[in-house]
Parts: structure tokens; sequence; C-alpha cells
């Protein structure tokens, strides 16, 4: 005799009940992930690189920067919402009123010690999945910037930046963009 487990699986429909509570609520292969709202030194680390990407794209029409809260719908079990993301130009159709339908051009994910291992693990394989260009994972503590950027063979991480280092940070998907790390964690 076979056993059939179970198992609830969340689609998008699912999550727009979901109580607006201050925590952040998302969906991965249907699996709920809720965290609770970041800290004063994730916000300002979030603050100074949004800050900076947006200066950098008031003077060029190349696409658009977003920050949490705002859906990144990939699926219909697939809901994230990024600390921060770009779209491009070329991507623009899938930007709507309510949320992004697709994967954005660059995610940029802060980790926390509640999210290090779904930011590094879970959410790094289901951005593969999705194609998203470019993921970076920033951790405010040791000051240092992961960039993993979309091969042939799946995500291969070119670079680990460090603050104590004096690095910069830059991007072919944001040609001319340099800021140093200093400034972001400042």
């Amino acid at each position: 005799m076979a056993v059939h487990s179970t198992v609830v699986k969340f689609t998008y429909d699912d999550y727009l009940l979901f109580p607006d509570d201050g925590r952040r609520h998302e969906l991965i292969d249907g699996d709920h992930y809720m965290t609770p709202s970041p800290s004063e030194r994730h916000q300002r680390v979030a603050m100074n690189l949004s800050g900076a990407l947006w200066r950098y794209l008031v003077t060029r029409s190349i696409g658009r920067v977003y920050a949490a809260p705002f859906d990144v719908v990939l699926s219909t079990i697939d809901v994230v919402q990024p600390d921060l993301f770009f779209v491009s130009s070329a991507k623009a159709s899938i930007v709507t009123n309510r949320n992004i339908r697709g994967a954005p051009d660059l995610v940029v994910e802060i980790l926390s010690e509640v999210t290090r291992k779904t930011d590094e693990i879970v959410k790094r394989k289901l951005y593969e999945r999705f194609d998203v260009p470019e993921y970076w994972i920033i951790d405010p503590e040791i000051e240092t910037i992961k960039i993993y950027r979309m091969t042939a063979q799946g995500y291969h991480r070119i670079a680990e930046l460090n603050c104590e280092a004096d690095d910069a940070l830059s991007t072919p998907i944001l040609p001319d963009l340099t800021i140093q790390l200093k400034d972001i964690f400042a």
C-alpha cells in the first residue's frame, strides 16, 4: 500500500491573502518564508546603495532601481521581495503597478542573521533557476559583497569584494558605475 504525503504549496493568490504585519512574506517553490523587518544597519546599507544607484540612473535612461517591499513574481509559486533590484529599460514590460512579472536584471540581498541561509542558498538557487543575470549578496557584518553572474553553466561567483581592501563595486549591467564599498557600508 502506497502512502502519499500531502504537502501544501502556496500560490500567488494565497500570498495576496497574507497579513500586512510588518514582516516580509515570500514564496519560494510554494513554501512560505517570513522574516522580521530589517535592522538599522541593514537599512543604512540598503539606503546607501539605493541612493548611489538612483544617482547613477537619474542621468541615464537605462532602467530603474526598486526596493523592498515590492513583489517580484517569478512564477505562481515563487514570489520574493529582494532588498534592491534593477530592471533595465529593455525589460520594462515586466514592470506593472502592483509588481514585477519576471526576472530583474540584477538582484541585491542584504544578509541578516535570520536571512543568511535563505539568501545565500535558497534564493541564490531560485534566482539562478529564473536566469537573473546578476546577483549580489551583501554582508553588512563583515562588509563584503559576493557577486554572482549567470553563465551557460549557471551562476559563477566572479568576485568577493571587501571594504577593508578598499574595493569598488562595478558591473557591465550598469556601464561606468563605480561605487566604493566604504560608501555603501558608511
